[in-house]
This record gives C-alpha cells, sequence and structure tokens, in this order.
C-alpha cells in the first residue's frame, strides 16, 4: 500500500531531518491515503506538515539567511566555525554542508507540497477551503523552487509525490520551464488564497493572495534579469507590486522600523507579508538572534557566529533612524553585531521573532525598480523608494540626487541593503541589480569568477544521482 507521511504539528515539535537520497526521507507518522485526507482538518494537517519544514534550522531557521548574506557583502564569520568561512571568502565547493542543507530541505518541502496538492485536488472537502489550502502549497512549492532557481539555476522540476522510489533519478529543467511553473503555482494561490486581512489570528502564518501577488512581483522582477526573460516582465511585476500597495494602509503599511521585527507587536504587523512564524515551545524558537549576538552582552546566551561587515556598518547616513534597530558594538571589540532580531525575553534558540520572508517596504522598492526599468524618466519611480527612506528618517531623492537609470539602480542596492541587511536578501539583490562582482571588488577585493554567480549542485545529490550536471567549473 502506498503511503504518505503528515507531521500532526500541533501534537508534536519538528525535529531535524535531512535526505539519504534525493527526496528520501525519514517519516515521522505513516497514515494510508484511503484513511487521510478525508476532511478539512486531515487536509491543514498535511499542510501544516509542508510549512513546518521552513522552521528548520537547515532551512529558512538558518541556513537560507547564512549563504544569502555571508556571500554578499555586509556580513562576516565570527567564531570560528566549519563551512562557513569559505562562503565567505568565495571559495565554497560542492561539499558545503549549508549548500547540501538549502538543496535536501527544499526538496523535502517540495514533496510534501506536491504531496498535499495531489491528494486535496479534487477532494471531498468543500471547494474554497480545498482551493485554499492547494493554493498554500503551491505557494510554497513555489517558493522553494524560486529560491533553488535564483541559487543553482537549472534544477530538478518534480510536480509529483516521489516517496517511496529509491530509483528516482530526475535531471535539471531549464530554469525557463521552471520560472513557467513557479508563475502558474503563484498565480493560483493568488486566485485562491484568504486575503490577508481575512485570515484568522489562530491561522498566522498561512498564505494570503497578498503574498501571491507579493511573490509574483519578485518573480517577474528577478525573471527581467534572467536568461529566462520575457519581454513584459517588468510590466508584470510592476501589476503586482500595485495590487499589493492598492490595498494600503488598510491591509499593508510601514511600520516604525523596530516594531517590524518586535516579537511582541508581531500580532499586529500589518508590514509583514509572508513570514515563517517562531514561538514558544511546544513550537520551535528561532536561533538567529542568538547567532548574531555576541558572548559579552548579556542575558541572551550569544555566541557571535557573524558580525556585521564593518564598512556596511560605518554606511549609514547619521539620520538613518534604521542604523540604531540594526547594528550594535559588540563590547571591547572594534567589530560590529546584528541586533536587529533580538527578543528582549527569551535567551538562546528560544526567540519568538519570526523570520520575515515577504514585507510591505520590499513591495514599494520593487515597484521603484520596476517603473525605472520601464521609463527611467517617469518620476512615480521615486514614491516607493523616498517613502522607505522617509520611515528611516532620510531626505527624499529626485532627478536632481539621482539623474539616471543607473544612478537609480546604485540608490537601490544602498537603500535595500539599509532596508534588509541580515534579512537572507542581499546575494539575491546584487546578482538581480548586477552589482555582486563590484560589491565583492570593493568591499572584500576579491575579482569574483563567473562560476560563483551560481551555487554548485551538492556532490551528495549527484553521487546519489548520476543523472545530475554540476553548474561549470565546479
Amino acid at each position: 500500500m502506498k503511503k504518505i507521511y503528515i507531521i500532526l504539528a500541533m501534537l508534536m515539535v519538528i525535529s531535524t531531518s535531512s535526505c539519504k537520497k534525493f527526496l528520501e526521507e525519514d517519516p515521522y507518522d505513516f497514515i494510508s491515503e484511503e484513511k487521510f485526507y478525508k476532511t478539512e482538518g486531515d487536509a491543514l494537517a498535511a499542510l501544516n506538515g509542508v510549512i513546518n519544514i521552513m522552521q528548520l534550522q537547515q532551512y529558512y531557521g538558518r541556513t537560507v539567511w547564512i549563504v544569502n548574506d555571508l556571500t554578499g557583502d555586509q556580513m562576516k564569520v565570527g567564531a570560528p566555525q566549519t563551512n562557513r568561512p569559505e562562503l565567505y571568502s568565495q571559495t565554497y565547493t560542492s561539499t558545503n554542508g549549508e549548500i547540501s542543507n538549502w538543496w535536501n530541505n527544499s526538496y523535502v518541502l517540495i514533496n510534501r507540497a506536491n504531496d498535499v496538492i495531489k491528494n486535496v485536488e479534487g477532494g471531498p472537502i468543500p471547494a474554497v477551503s480545498r482551493d485554499n489550502i492547494v493554493g498554500n502549497a503551491k505557494f510554497l512549492r513555489a517558493l522553494a523552487y524560486f529560491d533553488l532557481i535564483r541559487s543553482f539555476g537549472d534544477i530538478p522540476l518534480i510536480t509529483k509525490p516521489t516517496v517511496g522510489t529509491d530509483d528516482f533519478k530526475p535531471v535539471r529543467t531549464p530554469i525557463k520551464t521552471v520560472y513557467a511553473q513557479v508563475i502558474e503555482d503563484l498565480i493560483f494561490a493568488e486566485t485562491n488564497c484568504t486575503k490577508e486581512d481575512k485570515i484568522p489570528a489562530a491561522s498566522k502564518g498561512r498564505v494570503s493572495s497578498g503574498a501571491a501577488s507579493a511573490l509574483l512581483a519578485k518573480v517577474y522582477l528577478t525573471r527581467a534579469s534572467s536568461t529566462a526573460a520575457e519581454p513584459t516582465d517588468y510590466q508584470n511585476a510592476l501589476t503586482q507590486c500595485n495590487k499589493v500597495i492598492a490595498v494600503s494602509p488598510a491591509v499593508y503599511t510601514l511600520l516604525p522600523f523596530a516594531d517590524v521585527f518586535d516579537p511582541n507587536k508581531k500580532a499586529a504587523n500589518k508590514e509583514e507579508i509572508f513570514a515563517v512564524q517562531f514561538g514558544l515551545p511546544p513550537n520551535t524558537g528561532n536561533i538567529t538572534p542568538r547567532m548574531h549576538l555576541p558572548k559579552a552582552v548579556a542575558p541572551f546566551d550569544g555566541n557571535e557566529a557573524f558580525y556585521v561587515e564593518n564598512s556596511f556598518a560605518l554606511s549609514y547616513a547619521v539620520t538613518d533612524t534604521r542604523r540604531a534597530a540594526t547594528i550594535g558594538a559588540v563590547p571591547a571589540s572594534s567589530n560590529f553585531y546584528y541586533l536587529k532580531f533580538t527578543d528582549p525575553s527569551r535567551q538562546g534558540n528560544s526567540a519568538r521573532n519570526n523570520w520575515v520572508i515577504l514585507r510591505y517596504a520590499d513591495v514599494l522598492l520593487m515597484q521603484s525598480e520596476a517603473m525605472n526599468q520601464i521609463n527611467t524618466g517617469d518620476p512615480n519611480k521615486f514614491n516607493g523608494i523616498n517613502a522607505v527612506r522617509g520611515r528611516a528618517g532620510l531626505l527624499p531623492l529626485s532627478f536632481v540626487t539621482t539623474p539616471g537609470k543607473d544612478d537609480f539602480i546604485t540608490a537601490l542596492v544602498n537603500e535595500r541593503g539599509w532596508e534588509f541587511a541580515a534579512e537572507g536578501q542581499r546575494r539575491y539583490d546584487l546578482l538581480r541589480l548586477g552589482r555582486m562582482k563590484d560589491q565583492q571588488l570593493k568591499v572584500h577585493n576579491i575579482l569574483l569568477a563567473d562560476k560563483y554567480l551560481l551555487m554548485p549542485i551538492p556532490e551528495t545529490e549527484r553521487t546519489a544521482n548520476g543523472n545530475l550536471t554540476q553548474n561549470p567549473d565546479f
């Protein structure tokens, strides 16, 4: 009998897992398909099993932001550790553990999402609930695939459950095809997921239609700068941004900057569009604050794993209010640390800070980015970026301060750096905006080889699957 795995998220703590082979899991509980997916509660329990994967330290709980920020230009390694120094120095290889973690858990999430989609579509639960649950699963699958193609390029595209097929050896699919699937999934989610202001407080963390719109904007914006670009990508990105902005301030709005990351205010956070939820036991706590906080800053039990790149710490304008809410000075040291995610009432790995993946400030900056690409002479392109700057206490930009298209891109690179520091976006931003090589040379004096514009396919996966080719020069 074919089996499926379901995590009963409300009853048990999710634990770390890793793949032995491509897409192979050690399941927590087995329930036959004939006995499951009969009620809305069954389907929601299965969906929780997809969502909870994101809390893993070896995924969004740690790995994703470590890889993206260490290979950027704003974070450096602190305490001695393995795997991570080679990310910072741009010398990583196909055996890097963090990169392997990312790949493995992405496909665990994808496989679980595929399972939900297959078994809930056409099932016996009411159509509105059914399509909302499938929309959530398709959004999560789309996010995982979007991360993978931005990081690895061509990757296996799998849209059906594969548990129990140890001989399954997929080939890499061109990014053009994967982008098409991502967009198809997000359009379904946008149409069928609940609106943000209609999601009950008890269901916080579920996908809203606004989250799908915001992620679609980022997908179109990113594809526009890739080899899979379509002529309408920038216009489509702008359209999606405008959908989200149209419901501001009733649904989404800018908050005082420090409030965005305050765990005591997250229940009413109208800037947060989609985030990985972290809480108190028995739910999973967030290790991120501990990894940034210095050992000498009591009482947080920090392990000082990372520091702020000094040149970045000193790059903020004196009047920029974000700096005080983002960066602190390590006691008795010339180093700086990220204090952005501090939970004042929790120590160690138990922090309640959500990991925000999409927020309203991002949509405003994406709107400006798209408008600059569509028509660099459009004065309305300053609206989004100036709203974000205004919140930070900075003067507005204009054609006087930022006259050309490239000047505006430079302003966006800087603004996104100050706004999203240590939020796991920097590598993606530098690649999309074409400044990765420039910043590596400027900040690290590294002449970045082309091969490091992608991550290597993990060697463990290529050993298990001979059909997986490697990225050039790895």
